[in-house]
């Protein structure tokens, strides 16, 4: 194998399939189907052996989609070991996979554990009957609770759970009794999502025929909040806006790389890959990605350049949405934006606010996280 140009890059192996696409999801998916799963699974494998050309070595890897407990433990054994065979790997790559509730069994963990999974996340959403019907999940509230239970007695490193809030007309006492629920269950790792109307999907054409209305900015404020307050006194703490852990060693590893810049891999349909400077994505459609990878082609459907300008923005906005925050010190070495002495009227605001904190770092609070996007939109780089 030869030299990489970067270490501990992460590699993200998407699995399309589902056995029903939920309403509010706008991820490359489709429906199983044994066929169309084999195909998947040959050219997978497939555009891995292309990828060695990007000269990157990875030390995480992370199963996601869709719904990769759709596949049978052999054929993601399969794209793992080419994973593994054909890519530079860390001997002890950290592996992370999304599952569904419903396909949580005994053999199923058994399988999954003997793939080597450290982190198992599974998409509880709701312990709410009604609304894991809004959302389309084909599991119930006493399924959900017996996945993550027994994920847990099973032994993975981490198990992850997450949830969704925001849903039209939620009261905050449904979203308080699950997020309860769960933390009674004591997973390592928890994800909280804000709903989000997507265009294309069936929840936005919902919207546009006025047959969802979705809670107004200053309920959905009040939510997260409620989110927050509720994980930190069970000694949850926010790492990223919506992901949380009660210690250092449960958080994803993986997840982490998009947040600061790392280079990662992506392969399968309209993965994306980032290597310091440059962004590329595959080919969204099934008959194309596996069409143009039979073909001895790799499936790429678009590239950019990213300039100064661009990165440097995007350090401001995914640095101000960890808790760590920006370290301003490395914004100015690196991008030439010396923050502070451009917006420090604003940032002292901020910091008079309760919204943000600044000594050496610039980092948001609690409050802050709720408005993180518009905190980074508000900042002058200098930079046009």
């Amino acid at each position: 194998m030869s030299p990489a140009v970067a270490a501990g890059a992460g590699l993200y192996l998407h699995i399309p399939f589902c056995s029903a696409v939920c309403p509010y999801c706008d991820f490359a998916v489709l429906p199983t189907a044994a066929a169309s799963s084999r195909r998947y699974v040959r050219a997978l494998i497939g555009e891995l052996a292309m990828l060695a050309e990007e000269e990157l070595a990875f030390d995480t890897i992370y199963f996601g989609g869709g719904t990769p407990s759709a596949l049978a433990a052999a054929d993601l054994e399969a794209v793992l070991k080419a994973a593994r065979g054909r890519l530079a790997s860390a001997e002890d790559a950290w592996l992370a996979m999304e599952v569904n509730p419903e396909d949580v069994s005994p053999a199923a963990l058994d399988g999954w554990r003997e793939l080597g999974v450290s982190m198992l996340s599974l998409g509880v959403q709701s312990f709410q009957e009604e609304e894991l019907r809004f959302l389309g999940r084909r599991h119930s509230p006493a399924e959900g609770e017996r996945a993550v239970r027994e994920a847990l007695e099973a032994g993975f490193d981490v198990v992850s759970a997450d949830l969704i809030f925001g849903l039209p007309g939620q009261e905050p006492g449904r979203l308080l009794d699950s997020i309860r629920k769960l933390v009674e269950l004591d997973p390592q790792h928890i994800s909280c999502y804000q709903l989000t109307v997507h265009e294309g999907t069936p929840f936005h054409r919902r919207r546009l025929q006025g047959r969802l209305l979705e809670l107004g900015e200053s309920r959905q404020g009040e939510l997260y909040e409620l989110v927050h307050t509720e994980l930190s006194s069970a000694g949850y703490s926010a790492y990223e806006v919506s992901n949380f852990a009660k210690t250092k060693a449960g958080r994803s590893r993986h997840n982490q790389k998009y947040w600061d810049h790392t280079p990662y891999l992506g392969a399968g349909l309209a993965a994306h890959s980032f290597s310091g400077r440059r962004r590329w994505w595959n080919e969204p459609g099934f008959e194309e990605y596996c069409g143009r990878v039979e073909g001895g082609e790799r499936p790429l459907a678009g590239s950019e350049e990213l300039s100064d300008a661009e990165l440097a923005l995007e350090a401001v906005m995914l640095g101000l949405r960890r808790s760590a925050g920006l370290d301003l010190e490395r914004l100015r070495t690196v991008y030439g934006v010396n923050l502070l002495e451009r917006n420090a009227a604003l940032i002292e605001r901020y910091v008079e606010d309760g919204v943000a904190v600044a000594d050496g770092r610039l980092r948001l609070t609690s409050r802050g996280f709720a408005v993180a996007d518009a905190v980074a939109r508000s900042l002058d780089l200098g930079l046009d």
